[in-house]
């Protein structure tokens, strides 16, 4: 118990230390939306209105709700409803840096974004055996953006070890992004996972795992501003707020993935490498009354907006204890 004590009062203290750390720059990653706006001119060069480009915000906010998903980082054995695991957890995903909806960022122009987060696992009995649930919260390196992790994991098959049989599960998982004004983003992901358990030499354990799931990513816009230098409120600018415009609710993006890790135990500690690998995006927004796709910097909104993300990876590492 000595142990068990020291190890959880060293997990807090990371956990505190990372959570507090100032970033040593400005937040190149944090988001101005409003760049994602086509602006329209009269004859004079004066700024009459702004279009939101539906398609540019759609493939940024593909590649964002990919960064911010939930990981898996376990294998499809559950903790037992007597477990319980705590864990930093990194992560790097490649973006499309090169895009031009990534003109978004502040000031990044990095073609991969870091997240750091801190978890909390624990295994039940009820609704049913086999059953485990999670809590944590992963901030994207270099920004103001947190987001808020839940998932719930059902072991359809789990503890034959002695027998050639895998272990299966079920995961669903929710991602809701926080401390960005401008975006409101939520992840959900639905996940299948198989895994073996393996004894090394009867004091370490070690669980291959692969698995499939799809992401369904819903991003909101707020009410933006194109114009952050002027103040409306002054005289002589009193029309400077209708210039101010939001992208409509978007069709949710659909994303999937294919992942393949592997957990490390000793005693209490654990150890877990993963790699990801996200499809390109595909889905549609489908507007009504039209069929006309969007194009880059388009001067109307309505139009039928297509994903056309790349395909990105992520690898994944988490550290911990599990009692």
């Amino acid at each position: 118990m000595r142990v068990t004590l020291a190890a959880m009062r060293g997990f807090i203290a990371l956990a505190i230390v990372a959570a507090t750390a100032a970033p040593a720059a400005a937040d190149p990653n944090d988001l101005v939306l409003s760049r994602l706006g086509t602006r329209i001119t009269d004859t004079n060069g004066m700024l009459t209105g702004v279009v939101g480009e539906n398609l540019e915000f759609r493939e940024l906010s593909s590649q964002l709700g990919v960064v911010l998903a939930p990981h898996l980082l376990t294998p499809a054995d559950t903790n037992g409803f007597g477990g319980f695991q705590m864990t930093v957890d990194y992560a790097s995903t490649t973006i499309d840096a090169s895009a031009p909806y990534w003109r978004v960022r502040d000031g990044g122009t990095a073609s991969s974004m870091t997240t750091i987060g801190f978890f909390a696992r624990k295994g039940m009995w009820f609704p049913v055996p086999s059953f485990e649930v999670a809590a944590g919260a992963v901030h994207l390196v270099e920004s103001h953006t947190w987001a808020a992790q839940l998932y719930a994991k059902l072991a359809l098959h789990e503890g034959y070890h002695d027998l050639p049989l895998p272990s299966l599960a079920v995961r669903g998982g929710v991602s809701r992004m926080m401390n960005q004004r401008e975006l409101d983003l939520t992840v959900a992901s639905v996940d299948a996972i198989v895994s073996k358990h393996i004894g090394v030499g009867g004091t370490w354990r070690f669980d291959p795992y692969a698995g499939w799931n799809v992401l369904f990513i819903i991003p909101r816009s707020q009410v933006l501003d194109p114009t952050p230098n002027i103040d409306s409120t002054q005289p002589g600018q009193n029309n400077d707020s209708l210039l101010n415009f939001t992208f409509k609710d978007q069709q949710d993006i659909i994303r999937q993935r294919f992942f393949a890790g592997a957990k490390l135990q000793y005693y209490i500690f654990q150890f877990t490498l993963e790699f990801q690998y996200a499809l390109k995006g595909s889905s549609v927004d489908d507007r009504a009354g039209t069929n006309m796709p969007c194009v880059e910097n388009s001067t109307t909104s309505v139009c039928d907006a297509k994903d056309a993300a790349k395909a990105q990876r992520t690898l994944a590492l988490s550290a911990g204890f599990e009692f």
